[in-house]
């Protein structure tokens, strides 16, 4: 036992053999996090304090649970059987089959995927005689599960937790679908918490049982927790209180999947009697980087505090990077260009990474690799071209410029959905062998004899002659805008626009670097053939691979060099994320910055751009306000090449010096158009007003669009007018 105990620091074994009584871990980035998770988990059954199975070890993924459980059964020297150790929903489901007939199921109920459950709800609102393309299933889906994360059952769902979904249909929608899936004796992924800790709540018989199973419990990456999750541990820990909940309210940034940083932040409140021991070592990072992500994180005002500091004796470093340059294309180039260098000096390309805040910003990289020759990898998400809605695009692509490619047409033909299902196109393809033509044209002779009807009739029709339109706009309005007009008009972007899932808004803004790239190119064919090319060039690169990735999925990874591109306001942090959540918002996006920066081992390189190609356009930009808040002893800014040169020549204007189109098409200016359009009528302050997510409130104050509300249980909030309705 003290052979473990030894590799520990102070802080670390401290965490470990305060056993008894409520404690929180704050964790800091590289502090040892995992080691003390598993070596308290270990230190609990070699001290006879508990039997394995009278422990309760949460995790949030699979592979962070079979990590714990190979850690200590190597600490003990042999394998550790009966354990509670698993992911929330692994637990969740094995206690709901032990008391499935509490919640209306047997214990052979079903778990349904997300397939399964949108049929079920798509079947009961059409027996509701609801508009599909009006009320997507999707957004109704996506309703529902935030009741679920927030451990609300139709019944305890009050009028400020209601939608107004379908005038207000969603909560009977929301029964109706329950009842459904317990007549199928099925349950989806969200219900494994809720129906558990419905039964927590209604039975103390249950509740009893478990406090007296579990006498410790272990919670791994608390700050990532949903109010459901929360309510499930609050419930389980209630008897003896011996709960360790280990994270870090710094690096909580899943907001977006239904996390509550709160839960970390009210730890104390929760368990009055609880202790707190903060991991602040960190042997990771430069005491460089330390500090300036540690200067940086100190001005959010939700958090719970603490300083990293260097865990190491040869941690200095250098200093963070700030690299300024002219434009988004000149940043890829000089990415590459630092990439190039560190290689062949030495450094392995795997222990690099490039980390962008959205999805669609690793496009230029991807190509500016390509062309250096230096393979790369994607982590956590597919490479810019195999992406769907990119290959979906690129398919429209090469119908409008070659309409005989039939794979392409086969690709597009029923997306979005046009009724055409597999008969008809079985008809297409009959007619295009009979007389030897493209599937283009045995579709419109389909349509045009007859033999097609109805609705599927009008669509072909409808889509054939877009191309033709299509077709002869590339040259009044040329192929950028072109493009633009045909993902439009054919509703493809409509498509996206319309799904409520949470990867929807990335989809969109892919389309959108989509379009700018085709900028780079004189013709549609020119840039399809560069497509080619680049698949062709992905597909055989293998070996030592740079990383890319976004911000989000880089939580946990570690690297020697770091480039952070894209610190720009708007961009990062981002003006969506800000313009839903206010302020909260935007310390949920300082924190993802902090988590870029103590990904860095060795060294990190910021960049910002004064200007990024919005289609065919350029926009200029101003740096992030994350830049102005790193300390400045802890910062080295360089200025690039051209832009310095520009500011030493300071021509007339920047429309003489790059050739821009001339004004930008409407088609695009409605994709740059919020969701929701800005209020004709203003709000005054004073008036009670009511928020999607934050419920009622009164408003404070009003600056142009954006208002001060003091929400009854949110608190205040700073949010745009469009996104609340008068009470």
């Amino acid at each position: 036992m003290s052979d473990h105990l030894a590799r520990l620091n102070p802080e670390q074994r401290e965490s470990v053999e305060t056993i008894d009584g409520p404690l929180l871990v704050l964790a800091g980035a590289g502090t040892g996090k995992t080691r003390v998770l598993t070596t308290r988990f270990a230190h609990i059954l070699l001290t006879r304090r508990a039997f394995p199975s009278q422990v309760l070890a949460v995790t949030f993924t699979n592979k962070a649970a079979r990590e714990m459980r190979e850690r200590v059964a190597a600490i003990l020297g042999q394998p550790a059987d009966g354990l509670w150790l698993g992911t929330f929903h692994a637990l969740a489901a094995r206690m709901l089959r032990r008391h499935a007939e509490l919640a209306g199921l047997t214990p052979s109920f079903s778990i349904l995927d997300t397939d399964d459950q949108l049929r079920v709800l798509k079947q009961l609102m059409e027996a509701e005689r609801l508009d599909l393309k009006r009320f997507a299933p999707q957004a109704l889906m996506a309703i529902i599960q935030r009741w679920k994360d927030r451990g609300l059952t139709p019944a305890r769902i009050t009028p400020a937790e209601d939608s107004d979904f379908v005038n207000g249909r969603a909560k009977i929608l929301y029964a109706a679908y329950q009842d459904r899936l317990r007549t199928l004796n099925a349950c989806d992924f969200g219900d494994l918490l809720l129906h558990v800790t419905e039964i927590l709540r209604a039975h103390p018989d249950v509740l009893a049982e478990y406090h007296r199973r579990f006498r410790y419990i272990l919670v791994d990456e608390y700050q990532d927790t949903n109010l459901v999750q929360y309510l499930w541990l609050r419930l389980l820990a209630q008897g003896h209180q011996n709960i360790c909940c280990v994270g870090d309210d710094d690096q909580s940034i899943y907001s977006w999947r239904g996390a509550e940083v709160e839960n970390i932040l009210r730890f104390e409140k929760d368990f009055t009697n609880a202790t707190i021991i903060r991991l602040e070592r960190n042997y990771r990072s430069t005491e460089q980087i330390l500090a300036a992500a540690s200067g940086l994180i100190a001005h959010n005002t939700g958090r719970l505090g603490k300083t990293l500091r260097p865990g190491r004796n040869d941690a200095t470093g250098d200093k963070i990077k700030i690299v300024s340059l002219w434009d988004s294309d000149e940043e890829a180039r000089m990415v590459g260009e630092r990439i190039e260098t560190l290689r062949r000096s030495g450094h392995a390309a795997s222990e690099m990474a490039i980390l962008v805040r959205a999805n669609a910003q690793t496009r230029a990289f991807e190509e500016r690799l390509i062309t250096l020759g230096i393979p790369y990898k994607v982590i956590g998400g597919l490479r810019f071209y195999e992406r769907q809605e990119i290959r979906d695009a690129v398919a429209y692509a090469r119908v409008l410029n070659q309409p005989s490619d039939d794979l392409a047409f086969e690709r597009i033909i029923n997306l979005p959905r046009r009724g055409i299902g597999d008969q008809g196109l079985r008809a297409m393809h009959e007619r295009a062998r009979e007389r030897a033509i493209p599937l283009t044209a045995a579709a419109l002779s389909l349509a045009d004899d007859g033999s097609l009807r109805g609705k599927v009739r009008d669509a072909v029709r409808t889509l054939m002659t877009g191309f033709d339109r299509w077709r002869a706009g590339i040259i009044r309005e040329g192929h950028v805008t072109t493009m633009a007009i045909m993902l439009d008009e054919s509703g493809y972007m409509d498509m996206w626009k319309q799904d409520k899932s949470v990867e929807a808004p990335g989809r969109i803004e892919n389309l959108k670097e989509f379009v700018r790239a085709l900028a780079d190119f004189d013709s549609i064919g020119g840039f399809l053939e560069h497509v080619a090319l680049v698949m062709d060039n992905e597909q055989n690169a293998e070996g030592d691979r740079v990383n890319m990735m976004t911000l989000h999925a880089a939580k946990g990874l570690e690297f020697d060099t770091v480039f952070l591109p894209g610190w720009e306001e708007g961009l990062f942090p981002s003006q969506r994320t800000m313009d839903e959540s206010g302020v909260k918002g935007l310390e949920e996006e300082r924190r993802l910055a902090y988590v870029g920066l103590t990904r860095a081992r060795q060294r990190a390189i910021v960049s910002h751009a004064a200007n990024r190609r919005i289609y065919a356009n350029w926009q200029s930009s101003i740096p992030s306000r994350f830049i102005d808040e790193i300390p400045a002893e802890y910062v080295e800014i360089e200025t690039a090449g051209s832009l310095q040169r520009e500011r030493m020549i300071r021509a007339p204007s920047f429309t003489s010096q790059f050739p821009m189109a001339a004004r930008r098409p409407q088609v695009i200016e409605n994709w740059e158009k919020p969701a929701r359009p800005a209020r004709t009528d203003g709000i005054p302050v004073g008036t009670r007003v009511f928020h999607q997510k934050f419920g009622y409130g009164m408003v404070t104050a009003c600056e142009d669009d954006k208002l001060d509300i003091d929400f009854e249980k949110a608190g205040t909030k700073r949010v745009l007018d469009r996104f609340v309705e008068r009470a």
